[in-house]
């Protein structure tokens, strides 16, 4: 009887996995097969043996991902100044499993949550100098932001109808005054530069330390070529004043950038606010995340 389809998260787990890799990559069938501690939502991650990973995309969207980051990621990864995830195996759908996947090195670390980093500012300044790096990474060839990217690396116009439902259903729970105007100023704020690398996804959760500091940049499922403005996000949330203000310095983006990168941090936070309102943690923390960026555009944006 064939294998019954997964459906999203809930259909892949260790077992599936052992029988795509006992059936695409018998080299390295038996190894155990066990759940990463922290998982993230597009993709769920095994580890596989002590060396490496697994990583399946939970949906059709996501898929799109894996071959890019196939392709790219050992391109990148010589220029880079800290470690991304090194590609071992390309799985293809099977075993009812519907979508591509693959095999990576496993990548010593954990996430960089804010109390595991040894100084805020220095790090942030590890992550802005990864990030120019990746900008100067040849982009003639690489993938134009879009669908792939879920439009990072585009303008934030492209959510200008969901971010403004947020603000009138955020009414009275938001400054949607001060948070339109920084909206209007992000779309206000064109892109002229020419296309370059962009991560599309910076946050605690991607980036990996060691003894306190950057030791990797982890899943590029948003990256690609274009407007760099969405990975200045990682500005505002839980760096604090002083690694905030070393990430400006480090980055060297204008001010247009900054607005764009305002309004991408606005969008996400408007979003997941009003989604979220039975978890008061995530509610607290993207309340943070606009009160800084509303600050920021007025002290700055003026």
């Amino acid at each position: 009887m064939a294998p019954t389809p997964p459906d999203g998260r809930a259909g892949i787990d260790a077992t599936l996995v052992e029988r795509l890799i006992h059936t695409q990559f018998p080299r390295w069938s038996g190894l155990p097969v066990t759940p990463v501690e922290v998982d993230g939502w597009d993709n769920r991650t095994y580890r596989l043996g002590d060396t490496m990973t697994v990583r399946l995309p939970t949906a059709a969207g996501y898929a799109l991902a894996v071959g890019k980051e196939n392709d790219w990621l050992p391109r990148l990864a010589p220029a880079l100044p800290a470690a991304v995830p090194e590609v071992l195996g390309e799985g293809a759908p099977g075993e009812g499993y519907p979508y591509p996947w693959s095999v990576r090195g496993w990548l010593k670390g954990e996430t960089a949550e804010r109390g595991r980093i040894a100084d805020r500012a220095r790090f942030a300044t590890s992550v802005a100098e990864f990030l120019l790096a990746l900008q100067a990474c040849d982009a003639v060839e690489g993938p134009p932001a879009g669908e792939h990217s879920w439009y990072r690396g585009a303008s934030p116009a492209h959510y200008d109808d969901e971010t403004r439902r947020c603000l009138t259903a955020l009414k009275g729970r938001v400054d949607t005054e001060r948070a339109t105007a920084v909206w209007d100023r992000a779309l206000a704020s064109p892109h002229h530069g020419k296309p370059v690398w962009f991560h599309g996804d910076v946050s605690e959760g991607n980036l990996l330390v060691r003894d306190g500091e950057l030791a990797a940049v982890i899943d590029f499922g948003t990256s690609g070529v274009g407007d760099p403005a969405c990975d200045l996000v990682f500005a505002w949330g839980w760096l604090g004043e002083e690694g905030r203000e070393a990430f400006r310095r480090t980055v060297r983006q204008d001010e247009a950038t900054w607005a764009r990168a305002r309004g991408w941090a606005l969008w996400k936070a408007l979003l997941v606010l009003s989604e979220c309102a039975d978890d008061a943690e995530r509610a607290l923390r993207c309340g943070r995340v606009i009160e800084e960026v509303l600050a920021d555009h007025e002290r700055f944006a003026a």
